[in-house]
């Protein structure tokens, strides 16, 4: 559960700071925007830094999974667009990959 809260945690940031850049870029935002948004994405890699996951490799492809996950609940909730039927079972489809790759029993390297 912890690594969830973290992974989830990590692509709020991602999210946030990426999004400052695309409203700074795309919709007219003030430049200003960039300050946060770079805090933002520092935060996100210092906590992607903290997975649990052995290989940053690994870490990465599990994070994969939960910020698409993440990405459609920014699209609902900040962007006012509610995910479809197709993006619902692509995230899903998405998350339980995620899992098999996180806790997929492993012996020794």
């Amino acid at each position: 559960m912890f690594a969830f809260g973290l992974y989830l945690l990590a692509a709020l940031f991602e999210i946030a700071g990426c999004f400052a850049v695309w409203a700074v870029v795309r919709s007219g935002a003030p430049v200003w925007w960039l300050g946060p948004g770079m805090t933002a994405l520092g935060l996100f890699a210092w906590l992607l830094a903290q997975s649990p996951a052995d290989q940053a490799g690994r870490a990465f492809a599990v994070y994969g999974g939960v910020y698409i996950v993440a990405s459609l609940a920014w699209m609902w909730a900040v962007e006012g667009r509610r995910p479809d039927l197709w993006d619902l079972a692509g995230g899903a489809l998405c998350l339980i990959g995620a899992a098999v790759i996180l806790f997929a029993p492993r012996g020794p390297a």
